[in-house]
């Protein structure tokens, strides 16, 4: 295999086509896709400061690689694919990748970032951006750490544990989601899903968790959550907590500690559909604040 160290690439296409190659101490400075179309690539400590570097890739470990903010849309339609100890700055990259992994690496701007990819294995990732892993699927997460809006739209089969998540609108348009031992913040959680299981995790949330069909919970707490379960069907929620509003379930079954509020419409919902299993409802109404 050949190795290049502490190289100084520029122009169009660089490297274009490598293949067998190890770069170490690198840097790819002014010139879109210096590695297109290239495999088996070795990368450590390179730095990326230019737009497209990894598209069409094949084969590709890097470790301890910086892309610099103009280095957006990084790795695009690209397989087999291995990120370790980064630092990326550039927004939109990670695009229609399958078989990728991500292992202790900081997204400082994950703008629309992790779209559309396949066989993604998540462990140690920082990110802030909006719209992050929109349409992924088959997705293993450990320790996510994410500071930002609309998150996992549309995404189906993933597994997610011992994370943070500081996102409204996530969980949209999904479809068979487990998320375990992890904290969720965030307005309108999980929208127009199927199949989506919380297990030991704490949530906050206005209007969280409605128009789900099959929605599991188990040993969570919906610390300060408003206005849950609107019209969600085939609900199976234990909570360990007291939760502010219960309101227009669909169907199922709702255990909780306390439910500080519980509104049904009649002529909304059949609330014998529902079973909630609650000692201590402090009020019952039957219209939201904004009909009274």
């Amino acid at each position: 295999m050949e190795i290049i160290r502490e190289g100084y690439f520029e122009g169009e296409r660089a490297l274009y086509g490598s293949s067998d190659i190890t770069v170490e101490n690198s840097i790819f400075d002014n010139g879109e896709s210096p590695l297109k179309e290239s495999k088996n690539l070795i990368l450590r400590e390179d730095m990326f400061k230019w737009k497209y570097p990894l598209w069409y890739c094949d084969n590709v470990k890097a470790d301890g690689c910086t892309w610099f903010e103009m280095a957006r849309a990084g790795v695009w339609y690209s397989r087999n694919i291995e990120i370790k100890n980064a630092l990326i700055q550039a927004p939109k990259n990670f695009r229609r990748c399958t078989d990728l992994t991500l292992e202790d690496v900081v997204f400082s701007n994950a703008e629309e970032t992790l779209w559309t990819c396949s066989g993604v294995k998540l462990k140690n990732v920082s990110a802030s951006g909006h719209y992050f892993a929109m349409n992924c699927e088959n997705m293993e997460v450990d320790h996510l750490v994410l500071d930002g809006n609309y998150a996992f739209d549309g995404a189906k089969n993933a597994v997610i544990r011992n994370s943070r998540l500081m996102t409204k609108d996530a969980f949209w348009n999904c479809d068979n989601i487990t998320v375990y031992d992890s904290f969720i913040s965030g307005e309108y959680l999980g929208w127009n899903s199927k199949n989506l299981t919380f297990v030991n995790c704490t949530i906050e949330s206005n209007q969280g968790m409605c128009y789900i069909d099959g929605l599991k919970l188990v040993n969570c707490k919906l610390t300060g959550t408003t206005l849950a379960f609107e019209f969600s069907n085939d609900i199976d929620a234990e909570i360990v907590s007291s939760v502010e509003q219960v309101f227009n379930p669909g169907s199922g079954k709702i255990k909780a500690c306390k439910i500080k509020e519980l509104i049904i419409e009649k002529d909304k919902v059949d609330q014998q559909k529902t079973s909630i299993e609650c000692d201590n409802i402090v009020k019952t109404s039957d219209r939201p604040e904004w009909l009274r």
